[in-house]
């Protein structure tokens, strides 16, 4: 069964690249818009990785980050933060909220895929 992705942005042209990127692997792909609908879907089926944006209407990627880390049925998912908000503060944010990655817009597709298949290796 192939794992399943979670793609959180409000900008529809990041959303349908990494969406295309991450099918092209084998993966399955949920989107949401906000954090808000990140949340919803999330609790109704979590997926096995969180790819996640920071900048967004009703409920940042911040705010998402650590009401997943805070709720332990969740707390071991996968983030990896996608964002165009790239200086050593943000991204020390991210990582202090737990996230397990951080990439900034304009991001390498390569570098992308690879950060995903090695968050989703089964850990030994």
């Amino acid at each position: 069964m192939s794992k399943i992705i979670l793609i959180v942005d409000d900008e529809p042209n990041i959303v349908l690249s990494v969406e295309y990127l991450m099918k092209r692997e084998g993966y399955e792909v949920v989107t949401a818009s906000d954090g808000q609908e990140a949340m919803e879907k999330i609790s109704q089926s979590p997926p096995d990785l969180l790819i996640l944006d920071v900048m967004m209407p009703r409920k940042n990627g911040f705010e998402v980050c650590r009401e997943i880390r805070t709720d332990p049925a969740l707390s071991t998912m996968p983030i990896l933060i996608l964002s165009a908000k790239g200086r050593e503060a943000e991204i020390k944010k991210g990582i202090s909220l737990g996230a397990d990655g951080y990439i900034t817009k304009p991001f390498s597709t390569h570098d992308l895929v690879d950060k995903v298949n090695q968050l989703l290796q089964p850990q030994e």
